[in-house]
């Protein structure tokens, strides 16, 4: 059983064993979308002779689509996703995974693969219900186990992926065709898992418990005609309710449609309301100017970096290990994100300057990766980089959930992405776009160093200033209490 119902009506996750089956499938559903082998090779491929592109068109017609397509689709998806209540979205993610690749085995030219760029956007905005979806269905008991195994899986299909691509590329000599028609299977199987998802009974902010508790009518069969007529004198709104699927005039679907006008209206007058208290905090505040400054620039350097390896090291004249490096650099990303939590450090007052350390990590590993030719030196560079990214978006990220509810910190993590596209959108247009400047890989690549080392000044100084202050204050309670004591 899913879902237990008491007396009234209402139905509530499934106390005992219910978190299990959908957590199952979710699970899945998370694992074989991501177990893509072809992924770490998509440069490769495209510039093969499978699709015959040159690396400007990919550079810089192709892959600035796929940043427009996912600003464009997050907020409307944001919303929809919590109205819908997350699983037609899963499905249209999965719809959008199975579009994308086989458009990538059997379209041809520029303009397909910008649409095939758009889909795999409209797959990146609706990654929200994956990680949205589990909470509405089991009890908060379990949200911890649950968020563990939902995020795990991803990242070890991730790695076995990459690990499998590079397998069948370095040993088996495989075309990179079957490593696409691999990742088609599996994200086909990953979208008839979330068919099987249960649907929800509540969301966070649209269908809340509450609301199903008032709205939801007693059945008439069990309510006998002078309580029922009892309770319609007191709530006349409960009795047109219960009137709603045997009216024909009209009114009850007004009626239905005003609620939900209001409702929605309530919805969005909670949202602008959450969004002034969460970022009128300084701490979380400065947080997320960091996260989204640097969401911006990791999501612009993953999306380019095969490109400047194929720069480096073309694939025509050489094996690529693209593959293995994906997988090393997600391993140790998860042993940094793992090791967060024995690091024993007062956050609030040194975190912003490890910030700014960090930071300047990322730029030096960007610069190595820029000025080097040696292959090798650049896989290095990337591990490193990826890692220390993954290293402190995790800090961030429990720094920020730490003062938050679930609903303010989806909210939060919507706004903080949605800014982080954004100025990801303005760089591309700016700096990649063939319309724009359409700088070659290794000036855009000297550009995001550039990048992450404004990011590390600025932190730099926020942390010395929070350091300094909090000394300060430190001095005055002890000549305070120097004072008190006889």
């Amino acid at each position: 059983m899913l879902t237990c119902c008491d007396d009234t009506g209402s139905c509530h996750p499934a106390e005992n064993n219910g978190w299990r089956h959908p957590t199952m499938l979710l699970c899945a559903f998370g694992f074989f979308s991501m177990m893509r082998p072809s992924e770490p090779f998509l440069t490769p491929y495209l510039i093969g002779p499978a699709k015959n592109l040159t690396t400007e068109q990919v550079t810089n017609e192709i892959f600035p689509v796929w940043t427009y397509s996912y600003l464009a689709m997050l907020i409307p998806v944001f919303l929809v996703t919590d109205y819908l209540r997350y699983k037609p979205i899963i499905v249209l993610q999965g719809v959008s995974f199975i579009i994308t690749w086989l458009m990538l085995l059997f379209a041809q030219g520029v303009l397909a693969m910008q649409f095939l760029e758009f889909t795999f956007g409209i797959v990146s905005a609706t990654e929200v219900a994956y990680y949205s979806y589990i909470y509405s269905v089991v009890n908060s008991e379990h949200y911890q186990k649950v968020t563990s195994y939902c995020r795990s899986v991803t990242l070890v299909a991730y790695t076995l992926g990459s690990i499998l691509g590079q397998i069948l590329v370095s040993v088996w000599n495989a075309p990179y065709f079957y490593l696409n028609v691999i990742a088609l299977v599996s994200v086909s199987i990953a979208f008839l898992s979330s068919i099987l998802l249960p649907m929800p009974k509540t969301s966070m902010f649209f269908h809340t418990k509450e609301a199903e508790k008032i709205q939801d009518p007693p059945s008439t069969e069990d309510v006998k005609p002078k309580s029922e007529n009892s309770s319609h004198q007191n709530n006349p709104d409960i009795a047109n309710c219960s009137q709603l699927p045997a009216m024909s005039d009209g009114n009850g679907s007004d009626l239905v449609q005003a609620t939900e006008q209001k409702n929605v209206l309530n919805v969005l007058f909670k949202l602008w309301s959450d969004f002034k208290r969460c970022y009128s905090s300084p701490q979380i505040f400065y947080w997320s100017i960091w996260w989204a400054l640097a969401s911006c620039g990791y999501y612009q350097v993953a999306n380019y970096m095969q490109v400047l390896w194929d720069h480096v090291e073309p694939s025509q004249n050489a094996t690529v290990y693209n593959g293995g490096v994906e997988a090393v650099s997600t391993f140790m990303s998860a042993v940094t994100s793992f090791a967060v939590g024995y690091i024993k450090l007062d956050w609030a007052i040194w975190g912003e300057l490890a910030l700014g350390v960090f930071s300047t990590v990322n730029s030096g590993a960007l610069f190595a990766i820029d000025l080097s030719n040696n292959i090798w030196v650049c896989y290095a560079g990337y591990v490193v980089f990826k890692a220390t990214y993954m290293l402190l978006i995790t800090i961030a990220t429990f720094q920020i959930a730490a003062n938050l509810s679930m609903e303010r910190y989806a909210l939060l993590f919507g706004v903080n992405t949605f800014v982080a596209l954004l100025l990801q959108t303005i760089l591309t247009i700016i700096v990649v776009d063939s319309r724009g400047l359409g700088l070659d890989i290794i000036t855009q690549f000297l550009i995001y160093g550039s990048y992450f080392a404004a990011i590390s000044g600025l932190f730099f100084i926020r942390g010395i200033y929070v350091l300094i202050r909090h000394r300060q204050q430190r001095r005055k309670v002890s000549q305070r209490s120097s004072k008190d004591t006889p």
